[in-house]
């Protein structure tokens, strides 16, 4: 019986250390997990951004956190915008951590004395999403000279609609006093179309998924867009506030690193996947917003890999600005406009 006591006795000791020696491991591993993310948390100045989202869509910030690219860092939803001009000037003055807006809108801003800097692009034109200057079927409106006296609906005053309009306009050969003609009325986005067909407005901007969905119900017929003018590019862009940058590198740096990898993976992901991705995204916020619009999706219309910010993307506005009299020569120099410092794929890209 000694025996068999003896050997059981050793056999509970064999275990007893084997299990002390597994639960070391399974301790030590937690430990160094809880250090590793105490570790990767501490390199950032701070853990959380405040920012203003888009109803019914997804913004590439979203989607990065949604993918698990901008961890351990946090977007704090403060409200819905629908203005560019308006996204910035918040940013400018501190109301939130990034804004974005049309590069035209940017510049103008910086010139009036904004501390803020373009750190990616986010948004812009290519042969499947881009902005669209639409009629009724039956509207006279044909060309640039036909919109004199007309009402044209967008979504804000002095961003990328009236811009775009006023090129238009002038490569028509209508005179400033002729433009000033033209009645601008803002709009908000999701109410453009039910405008122009109840004939409130003459001529509706849409853009993207909005306009697709017009698009399918029939009845109206596109003038120009953007598309038309400029061919693909990067519209506008995200910026910080200059000294945000400067207190807090890290966090930039992984803002803009996620956010063009989000950029990218929408690029290569399967359409039927962003989409699923982003409604997915819509419906976990629980803001009560229609998923139909984000069904017609198509493309990121980005022109650059990861938004990385080209040249002529701001120089083709502070040139159209300083030519319409509203920046004197040489007010705006391009370096206080934008930075590619951040960006993960700027030694893929050169300068044009």
């Amino acid at each position: 019986m000694e025996g068999k006591e003896l050997k059981v006795l050793k056999s509970w000791r064999a275990t007893g250390i084997g299990l002390i020696a597994v639960l070391s491991v399974v301790l030590s591993v937690g430990c160094q997990e809880e250090k590793t993310v105490a570790e990767s948390e501490g390199k950032y100045e701070t853990l959380n951004l405040k920012y203003e989202g888009t109803v019914g869509a997804v913004t590439y910030p979203e989607l990065a956190q949604d993918l698990g690219y901008l961890k351990p860092i946090k977007l704090e939803w403060i409200g819905n915008t629908i203005s560019g001009p308006s996204s910035i000037q918040n940013a400018a003055t501190g109301e939130t951590d990034f804004g974005g807006a049309f590069n035209g809108a940017i510049a103008k801003l910086i010139a009036s004395g904004a501390p803020i800097k373009s750190v990616i692009g986010y948004y812009g034109s290519d042969k499947d999403t881009f902005s669209g200057y639409y009629v009724l079927d039956g509207s006279p409106i044909k060309n640039a000279r036909d919109l004199i006296g007309k009402k044209v609906g967008m979504n804000t005053m002095g961003a990328h609609s009236e811009f775009i309009l006023k090129e238009y306009l002038k490569q028509g050969g209508l005179t400033d006093e002729e433009i000033k003609q033209v009645t601008l009325v803002v709009v908000p986005p999701v109410n453009t179309e039910q405008s122009l067909r109840q004939k409130q407005i003459d001529v509706a901007v849409l853009g993207g998924m909005l306009r697709d969905r017009a698009l399918e119900k029939g009845g109206i017929r596109k003038v120009f867009s953007d598309y038309d003018l400029f061919g693909s590019f990067t519209a506008g862009s995200l910026v910080f506030k200059e000294t945000f940058i400067k207190e807090n590198p890290n966090v930039v740096n992984k803002f803009v690193e996620a956010t063009a990898k989000a950029i990218e993976w929408t690029r290569t992901t399967p359409r039927e996947e962003v989409i699923a991705r982003f409604e997915s995204i819509i419906e976990k916020r629980g803001r009560k917003e229609d998923t139909e619009t984000i069904q017609y999706w198509k493309s990121p219309g980005i022109a650059e890999k990861g938004g990385f910010i080209q040249e002529p993307e701001f120089q083709v506005w502070v040139d159209w600005l300083e030519k319409s009299g509203e920046f004197k020569e040489g007010q705006v120099k391009l370096d206080d406009l934008y930075t590619n410092e951040f960006n993960p794929y700027k030694g893929e890209l050169k300068k044009k």
